[in-house]
This record gives C-alpha cells, sequence and structure tokens, in this order.
C-alpha cells in the first residue's frame, strides 16, 4: 500500500495559464497552495502586496473572490476530478489588508452527484475571518 504524505505542496503548473494559480501566465498571480490530506482541506498564505488592491490599500473585492474560487477548486483533488465553478457566493465580512499575510482555506462540504459544494474563508493573523465564500463546482470528468 502507498504511502500518502499528511501535506502536500501545491506548486504553480509551469504549462497551465490560469490567472490565479498558473506558473505560465506572466501577469498571474502563481499562487501555492497547500493540500492537507488528513483533515482534507487546501489552504494558503500569503500577502497580496499593493498590486492587487481595490484602494485605501485594502484588497479588490474581485481578488478576494478569486482567492477564495482558487482555494475551493482545489479541493476537487480529494475527489480526484476536474471540476468547473458553476456558482460562487461571496461575503465579505472585514476589509483584507493587502500588505498583511492572510490565511485561505477551502472544504467540502457536500457532494450530490455531478455537484460538489465547498466552502472557503480569508482570515487574518489573528484568525478573524475577513471573508467567507461558498461555491458549487460541477464534476466535468475524472483526473
Amino acid at each position: 500500500m502507498k504511502a500518502v504524505a499528511d501535506t502536500v505542496r501545491l506548486e504553480p503548473n509551469p504549462t497551465n495559464q490560469c490567472f490565479g494559480c498558473g506558473g505560465a501566465n506572466a501577469g498571474g498571480m502563481k499562487l501555492t497552495f497547500e493540500q492537507d490530506n488528513v483533515n482534507r482541506r487546501i489552504m494558503g498564505r500569503f500577502v497580496l502586496g499593493e498590486r492587487y488592491q481595490g484602494g485605501g490599500g485594502f484588497a479588490h473585492g474581485g481578488i478576494i473572490a478569486l482567492l477564495l474560487d482558487e482555494a475551493m477548486g482545489k479541493v476537487c483533488r480529494f475527489r480526484d476530478v476536474r471540476a468547473v465553478t458553476a456558482e460562487l457566493t461571496v461575503e465579505y465580512l472585514k476589509p483584507v489588508k493587502v500588505e498583511n499575510e492572510i490565511v485561505v482555506e477551502g472544504r467540502e462540504s457536500e457532494m450530490q452527484g455531478r455537484n460538489l459544494f465547498m466552502t472557503g474563508e480569508i482570515r487574518n493573523e489573528s484568525g478573524d475571518v475577513l471573508a467567507r465564500g461558498k461555491g458549487r463546482f460541477v464534476v466535468i470528468s475524472r483526473k
């Protein structure tokens, strides 16, 4: 029986053009995540920087949505499937400062047929929840 590591580092794929997690997009974010196989969650730690601000030193709302979508989308790895975002809702609870480290986390909450339902959170270094997301992802193929 093959042992599975407790955590796996998910580096940007050098041939993927995805703006969020791809390595081949020169203007992309090149996000790196960790796959926590014990707790079946995806986590990332980031300092966004001023490039991704909407104004006043706070992250643009679209970037917050992107971070949640990326983390929740990667949760599909636990089911060994490829899925696309069908619905995404975001609750913006508190401003996300671009100069501070944030933690982004995604988890599966339920599966119904081809629909995977995910939840995500963005927290600051103190653990305060800054944004919360829910997503429905539709399985398009097995990996």
